[in-house]
């Protein structure tokens, strides 16, 4: 069995957290930033500064890196390709995102729009990012 390659690792995850960091930035800022904040507002959670956003962006960044590696971990499994890349990612994405943003709906944070735009949004963001990490992702 070969070993995962670090620098393919750091090379996809890189790519990856460069997508997925946009793609939060663009979901929690233009595109639903003012009504996430005012349901934050009504359970009396003030509004997320900067130290709120380094946070999150460096959670983003490990779970490009963790998508990556788990392509890395299971692409002499499944065989390389965007069929693996796909697996890795909804895997990291189901346990991370999609458990994350059901948990929040069910107990009332968010609302039933904000939620299922979120799975959504998130499910594409990282379908392509671990596309692109699988693809710049090589064994040498």
């Amino acid at each position: 069995m070969s070993q995962i390659n670090s620098m393919g690792v750091l090379k996809g995850g890189v790519a990856a957290a460069v997508i997925m960091n946009l793609s939060e930035y663009l979901l929690n800022g233009p595109v639903a930033g003012a009504q996430m904040q005012a349901e934050l507002a009504t359970h009396n959670i003030g509004p997320m500064g900067g130290g709120h956003v380094a946070t999150f962006m460096l959670l983003t960044t490990f779970l490009a890196f963790a998508t990556v590696w788990l392509y890395a971990a299971i692409r002499p499994r499944f065989g390389p390709g965007p069929m693996t890349a796909l697996c890795a990612g909804l895997m990291v994405w189901s346990l991370s995102y999609l458990c994350t943003t059901i948990t929040l709906g069910v107990i009332g944070v968010s609302s039933m729009g904000i939620t299922v735009l979120v799975i959504a949004w998130t499910a594409v963001e990282m379908i392509v990012a671990s596309a692109v990490g699988g693809y710049l992702y090589n064994e040498a």
